[in-house]
């Protein structure tokens, strides 16, 4: 068993994405359209950006947001929100989960339909990405290339949670503080994926490009007393 580790939040240092990552960034941008277990017959106008950090942001209205003078401020980064009141669409009525999926997140003069289907989107990337490759799907949550994946999913398709589950238990490539100990699995088969796991005072415990290369699986051992494991080119984390 291996504890759970905060593999969600992206790294501060850039790192290089594999191949895995790279097939599952084209495919998941490749992929349109509005899928979830709720339709709404509003379009959406807007998609939601990601934040400068990598971890997915709200959407932003495309003109200028007033102050708010009523409604929850969910986050003060995104500014002010609508209160759940006006959480309606164009035409068409919300499910009692899209209304819980939009509270708190849809930015004040932002069309709540537009936001709903970026969430929808996120779902159905993650419903076929995972058709065709589990741990490109896992992978994509855990690196954070996947805007609002984890509200997306406990609120529009909670059949994906064994999905979410999985990737909580990793961590993505970069620099991770205080990894559980264990085998850990790159979801990557490109080349170059290097990895050191240091202990205190930046002694480093183990090193090396992983076992195998190539199409191989790659591994890291990462020893007890290990206080930052620094991985290049690997993408993302699995307990082996």
């Amino acid at each position: 068993m291996h504890t759970r580790t905060t593999g969600l939040t992206r790294p501060a240092g850039s790192t290089r994405r594999g191949a895995v990552g790279a097939v599952a960034l084209a495919a998941l941008l490749a992929l349109t359209g509005c899928s979830s277990d709720g339709d709404t017959d509003a379009k959406a106008e807007a998609k939601p950006t990601r934040s400068a950090a990598g971890k997915p942001a709200a959407a932003t209205p495309d003109s200028q947001a007033s102050p708010a003078s009523e409604g929850p401020q969910a986050d003060a980064s995104k500014g002010p929100v609508l209160p759940d009141a006006k959480l309606t669409p164009a035409t068409g009525t919300f499910t009692a989960k899209e209304k819980k999926y939009l509270s708190g997140r849809v930015p004040v003069n932002m069309d709540p339909a537009a936001v709903l289907q970026t969430g929808q989107e996120t779902c159905q990337r993650i419903e076929r990405t995972a058709a065709h490759d589990k741990n490109a799907a896992i992978g994509a949550i855990i690196s954070g290339d996947l805007p609002e994946a984890e509200a997306a999913i406990k609120q529009l398709c909670p059949k994906q949670q064994p999905l979410l589950d999985a990737a909580e238990t990793g961590f993505p490539g970069g620099t991770q503080k205080n990894p559980a100990p264990g085998t850990y699995q790159a979801l990557t088969s490109a080349e170059g994926c290097t990895w050191q796991a240091m202990g205190d005072g930046g002694t480093v415990l183990a090193a090396g490009p992983g076992t195998g290369a190539g199409k191989k699986k790659v591994t890291a051992e990462v020893p007890s007393g290990t206080r930052t494991f620094v991985s290049t080119g690997c993408y993302a984390w699995l307990p082996a």
